[in-house]
């Protein structure tokens, strides 16, 4: 009943065992070092004051350090190692951090000011802004879940005047003048890394291509993989391919991460052959490729839209006695999610424990945005809760996936109830958070109450997006009411922000309802004679206006217009086309142009055969109908092999 009624029935995450102080003597007391440093360009000048200090990378000179542990796992011996941040290779890089390793798992390290920092993903997944998940490196980093580089303070300035500047002359001449220590080539790379974690990528070329081109420093195989990746990202697949060719000529070893972030670029510039390429080469090395690689191959195939080649890598990964990683099946599921195949994506999800593959927090938000989709509130709860069962706290994403769930379902009070209940747990709201709230009111019909929360966006200091609009435009739009949609139009202009296609189809359908006509003409227009473009979306609405007010030459004009905008009709323009028709009890029309959408590769859905079948008029016709709804449908082969 309670989930009849849209009330959540989440478990909130377990509570944690209190905790004790314990006390661990350093070996060393004696003060940090510090390292003058000379900076005389003019453009750094404001960023480095002449002998600045940098601080020690050595550990701390305090004599005792307080350290957490559990009562109910005390700890008698530390385990002191060093672990790795910013590598992007699986390899050890220069830039290491004192670690140290409770029984019960909980992590502490020396930062670079030998300050002693407990990790603690799950309080970084509630940072105001949304959740540190998925920000770290795609492949083979050997980051622990929410560990980043901690930057020295002028690695942060750095960092900043290369996120200020963006003349390529005036940065190389500046890092010109930097000194060529090993301090200084930890803190490049700390800023390379926390760039790419950014997804800034042109300031990630200007430092790489200064280190390979004009700085004194040799360039490692980190270095070149930094930049595969920002050319890759960029889509500028030829530098990408220079760059790996100048890490052979330099005598570089490429690793797994090499060959991964190559196969993602050759696949998103659609160079399918060059990709399969990559693998003959491996072999022919004698390298047998990893999982590694085999994920940045599907990923890559995926953000290409090959689907079925992606599968297909992934039975080859298989066949080939590669394991398929936790990150491989989150992939899948995501894949199969977008596809509305929810079935399948539990299917494998099911595998994925079969074979021993610990699901992560990603795989379990996959599968929740798998359900949400299709508005399987009830599901994507249950795995929700499997989640926690599994020791896992809920981040800002699993808190999103599951709101749209209830909002698609259409219980806006209970995407409410997640909501208030992610903020009760000490999980900030992202603008996604918002931004489902509001299309979750909306689609509902209570427009009201999306307003309220898209102004409870500004209270929170957060900048309303082109979504935000959107999704208000949409609520509006649906209750008709024309003067609010308008307003909301010259609110976006304001904010300057350029209505896209998107709003604009908003306006049509809303004038639409409303039986306006000319206004939906002018706005068609407006759309053809600049630079808006129109989609299908966009003929879709007017074909179906126009056929239920039973101008059929307006709607027939605009259907064939189609070929010459170089646009497809999709089954919903071929059912709006028939619905016209079917209201008016015009079965051999229905037949002729059902007939048409078929010879044009179209198949019909179930809104098709119901419009067809509401055009009969006898029991014959309906036999006749359910006939040849039967047999296409056996027909038709699905996308995925389940």
């Amino acid at each position: 009943d309670d989930k009849k009624r849209g009330r959540c029935c989440a478990k909130s995450p377990r509570k944690k065992p209190k905790t004790q102080r314990r006390y661990f003597p350093l070996l060393h007391s004696e003060p940090l070092p510090s390292l003058p440093f000379l900076f005389v360009s003019p453009s750094l000048s404001t960023l480095f004051s002449k002998g600045a200090t940098l601080p020690s990378r050595e550990t701390s000179g305090h004599p005792m350090l307080m350290v957490d542990a559990s009562l109910h796992c005390p700890s008698r011996e530390s385990i002191w190692g060093s672990f790795c941040c910013g590598n992007l290779l699986g390899e050890k890089s220069t830039i290491s951090h004192f670690v140290v390793d409770m029984k019960n798992h909980e992590k502490l390290f020396l930062d670079n000011r030998g300050r002693l920092r407990r990790l603690n993903p799950k309080k970084l997944s509630r940072k105001k802004g949304g959740s540190l998940r998925g920000r770290g490196w795609k492949y083979g980093s050997g980051f622990v879940d929410g560990v980043f580089p901690v930057l020295s303070p002028i690695a942060q300035q750095i960092l900043n005047f290369l996120l200020q500047q963006k003349d390529p002359g005036k940065v190389w001449h500046s890092l010109d003048t930097i000194l060529p220590t090993h301090e200084i080539w930890d803190d490049l790379i700390n800023v390379a890394v926390q760039l790419r974690i950014n997804k800034q990528w042109d300031p990630i070329v200007l430092l790489c291509e200064w280190i390979l081109n004009k700085s004194s420093f040799k360039p490692d195989v980190i270095c070149y993989n930094l930049l595969i990746d920002a050319y890759g990202q960029k889509s500028q697949c030829r530098k990408a391919e220079s760059i790996y060719l100048r890490l052979l000529e330099s005598q570089c070893v490429p690793t797994e991460d090499t060959y991964g972030l190559l196969l993602r670029t050759y696949c998103t510039s659609g160079l399918l052959e060059k990709a399969e390429a990559v693998f003959t080469e491996m072999q022919k090395n004698g390298i047998a490729p990893s999982a590694v690689v085999y994920n940045g191959y599907i990923d890559g195939l995926i953000k290409a839209r090959c689907t079925e080649k992606a599968l297909e890598i992934f039975q080859r990964m298989k066949k080939n006695r590669c394991r398929p990683s936790t990150g491989t099946y989150t992939m899948l599921i995501n894949l199969y999610g977008k596809a509305g195949q929810s079935v399948v994506a539990l299917k494998t999800f099911n595998e994925m424990k079969t074979v021993k593959c610990k699901p992560n927090i990603c795989t379990f938000t996959a599968l929740i945005n798998a359900f949400a989709r299709e508005g399987r509130c009830e599901k994507a709860e249950e795995v929700f809760e499997e989640m926690q069962d599994a020791g896992l706290e809920p981040d800002v994403y699993a808190y999103n996936s599951l709101m749209e769930a209830y909002s698609r379902a259409g219980f806006p009070y209970g995407s409410y109830e997640i909501f208030s209940l992610m903020q009760h747990m000490g999980c900030e709201p992202d603008q996604a958070s918002y931004n489902i709230m509001v299309d979750a009111y909306g689609r509902a019909g209570f427009h009201e109450e999306a307003h309220a929360i898209f102004e409870e966006i500004k209270r929170q200091g957060m900048v309303p997006t082109m979504k935000s609009h959107m999704l208000l435009l949409s609520a509006y739009s649906k209750s008709g009411n024309i003067p609010k949609c308008e307003e909301i139009i010259n609110q976006m202009y304001k904010s300057g922000l350029k209505p896209d296609t998107f709003v604009l189809n908003s306006m049509i359908n809303a004038y639409g309802k409303m039986g306006q006509f000319a206004k939906m003409e002018e706005v068609l227009n407006a759309m053809e004679n600049c630079p808006y473009e129109t989609d299908i979306s966009t003929y879709n609405i007017l074909i179906n206006f126009y056929g239920r007010a039973g101008f059929f030459s307006r709607m027939e004009d605009i259907f064939h217009s189609l070929l010459c905008k170089n646009l497809k009709p999709d089954v919903v323009t071929w059912t709006s086309r028939l619905g016209a028709y079917s209201r008016k009890k015009q079965y051999k029309k229905c037949l002729e142009i059902f007939e048409e959408m078929v010879d044009a590769g179209c198949y019909p859905d179930g809104g098709t055969a119901k419009v067809l079948l509401s055009a009969c008029s006898n029991e014959e016709q309906v036999q006749q109908v359910t006939t040849v709804i039967r047999t296409m449908h056996r027909e038709v082969r699905t996308m995925f092999a389940i």
